[in-house]
């Protein structure tokens, strides 16, 4: 305390921030991004390891041989879809009963706010299937789900046969001690989330759904499968869900024990694991796998089915069966050869290890970053990137609040005192209410952008000769270039005898608010936060009261600015994904599946390139279309 209540120390204290505050920023900037970089690299990665004891072992027998079951499954319900031109309803519920199924249906509709510019309609109506397999030693209590998701453009043929051929292999054993769910959805998120609300008595997206006839146990774990061929060459496992929520670490564990146990080539983000961590290769690898995962979960949208089952406390994996033209394939299923590493056999192991559990996943990681599937990151490694990055504004900050109080003191006091900036002029000090009219204005541009563009969109389609989603970009875009008016008008409110002080006192208290917003944002999710701050926080900390008055000069802090990237993240998150996947030198190289469907890297282009005008960044559930992929549920920012 001494060092602070001397007013000498305090003035050497004050020379050293002010001359030091340069170079510092720099170096915590330039720390925070090589601290992220350097996750992908042993020294800070980690081995994964289960942590839950009832699945630390993988001495199961699978025993599933369903493979000419499983095919005659597939080509019929292709068939069938065909015939009917939706999802085959009666040819499900038969087949499941079939099976020895409770079955059950489920209709939903939901308004669009946009058009499907596929079908042309505002209304999306559909039926979901599913069949329960009720455990026969244990009341129902508990249960598992495995889903297939059947969109518009992806029929899922070889996922519905695959399920329908375990459901017939599970219901002749008599070991389950939990309800297994089958489910298959129409028009794929959509159904997903009419079935998970209708399942918990919720309606958190103004979802119309019948409600359930049948109900199992509490969901402890869910497995979305995908596939569109008979044979792949490896697994995909996508963990994103809303908001960059992530499923229990275990569960994943648990899905990459089963795929090297049985053979299978499991991948993340569409790479392999890394195999010589001893030469650079291996770590640049890694660094790519990262990148892509970070800007997976920052875009706050769910990869799967899965996602959506994360926000009611359901761990859950999306599988993508992938059909590249690697050498070595791997059939649907075993036929025959016991032996045969089969991706149903995998599913098998996975849920007699799910079987298991006495509670639900919760010793091992909710928070993480995946290098590769062998190893992780956990929360207390990756953080200190972003807290580099935060505190180039805590030393702004400070330096801004030792000029301010440097220019209200005495000339006798302050003369000792030399900065990298000239001595204000004195003054009494810069009043609350000049702060006042730039932060309303400010809050009030940003609830301007969170409500007009939804309610005005059907106003301007019926005076302007403009779509929906034109009508919101516009008045997205009118709103930004109103706000880009703020800083010519704030020196009205300014005081007029010292307008630098009052420049700082307002960069100040917005230094401040947009650390503290960077740091909420950070711990809810990590790669949103970073991102936001690795762009952000060079253009606030170089920005000056007294800048250049040449109208170029604003330019790279208004397009570091939160208005800019809104407008443009769908082709900047095509572009980003682009390179990253093009730096790779180990990717999967899909082929068309075997039905017409499209390649697997033309797929996840495309998934990523559906950034809807409403980026998820908050909990706030809504539903879009989008042009290329139909009906999918995003969330409104």
């Amino acid at each position: 305390m001494g060092l602070l209540s001397d007013p000498v120390r305090r003035r050497a204290l004050a020379r050293l921030v002010l001359r030091l505050n340069a170079p510092l920023c720099v170096l915590s900037y330039l720390a925070g991004i090589a601290w992220f970089l350097a996750l992908a690299f042993p020294p800070l990665t980690q081995r994964t390891y289960m942590s839950e004891n009832a699945m630390g072992s993988t001495m199961v027998e699978e025993q599933f041989a369903g493979g000419d079951r499983a095919r005659v499954f597939a080509r019929d319900f292709a068939v069938h879809r065909r015939k009917s031109g939706a999802l085959p309803v009666a040819w499900l519920e038969r087949t499941m009963r079939s099976v020895g199924l409770e079955v059950y249906t489920q209709s939903f509709s939901r308004k669009l706010p946009f058009p499907d510019e596929t079908h042309e309609r505002y209304m999306v109506s559909g039926i979901n299937v599913y069949g329960i397999l009720r455990a026969p030693r244990a009341a129902s209590t508990e249960s598992l789900v495995l889903t297939v998701p059947c969109g518009s453009d992806s029929t899922n043929s070889q996922a519905v046969g695959l399920l329908l051929a375990l459901a017939a292999h599970f219901r002749g054993q008599i070991y389950w001690a939990k309800d297994i769910i089958f489910l298959v959805t129409e028009h794929d998120l959509l159904g997903t989330e009419a079935w998970l609300e209708a399942y918990h008595d919720v309606n958190v997206t103004g979802m119309q759904s019948s409600p359930l006839q049948g109900r199992a146990g509490a969901i402890q774990a869910a497995v979305a499968l995908e596939l569109n061929s008979d044979v792949v060459t490896s697994l995909d496992v996508a963990v994103e869900g809303l908001n960059g929520q992530l499923p229990n670490l275990d569960l994943l564990n648990l899905f990459q024990t089963f795929c090297q146990k049985g053979g299978l080539l499991c991948t993340l983000q569409g790479k392999l694991q890394p195999q010589d961590w001893a030469s650079i290769d291996g770590p640049l690898q890694s660094v790519q796998t990262l990148l892509l995962m970070v800007l997976q979960q920052a875009s706050g949208r769910p990869h799967g089915p899965h996602g959506l089952f994360l926000r009611y406390r359901v761990e859950a994996l999306t599988l993508r069966g992938i059909n590249s033209f690697r050498q070595y394939k791997y059939d649907l299923v075993a036929v025959g050869n016991r032996d045969c590493p089969t991706p149903g056999r995998a599913l098998e192991g996975m849920f007699r290890k799910l079987n298991h559990l006495l509670e639900r996943l919760h010793q091992s990681f909710f928070f993480y970053l995946l290098p590769a599937l062998s190893r992780f990151v956990s929360i207390g490694l990756y953080m200190p990137a972003a807290g580099f990055l935060l505190l180039v504004l805590g030393l702004k900050a400070l330096e801004l609040w030792m000029q301010l109080h440097e220019a209200g003191v005495g000339p006798e006091e302050a003369g000792g005192i030399s900065g990298s900036s000239p001595p204000l002029p004195l003054t009494q000090g810069v009043g609350l209410a000049s702060l006042v009219a730039p932060l309303l204005i400010s809050q009030a541009v940003g609830l301007a952008l969170y409500v007009l563009p939804v309610l005005g969109q059907h106003v301007a389609t019926q005076h302007f000769p403009v779509t929906e989603a034109e009508a919101v970009v516009l008045t997205l875009l009118a709103i930004c270039a109103a706000g880009l008016a703020l800083p010519h008008n704030t020196h009205r409110v300014a005081n007029p005898q010292a307008p630098d002080r009052g420049w700082m006192a307002l960069k100040l208290v917005a230094l401040i608010y947009l650390a503290l917003q960077l740091a909420c944002t950070t711990l809810t999710n990590f790669s949103l936060g970073f991102l936001l701050a690795a762009t952000m926080v060079p253009a606030a900390a170089l920005v000056k009261p007294s800048g250049p008055r040449c109208p170029l000069g604003s330019w790279p802090a208004v397009c570091c600015s939160r208005g800019a990237p809104g407008s443009s993240a769908c082709s900047a998150w095509h572009l980003l994904t682009f390179l990253v996947r093009l730096l790779g030198s180990r990717s999967e190289a899909p082929a068309a599946s075997a039905l017409g469907g499209e390649p697997w890297m033309d797929t996840w282009d495309m998934e990523l390139a559906r950034a809807d005008l409403a980026q998820p960044q908050v909990h706030t559930p809504t539903l879009a279309i989008s042009a290329h992929r139909g009906p999918e549920l995003c969330l409104r920012r």
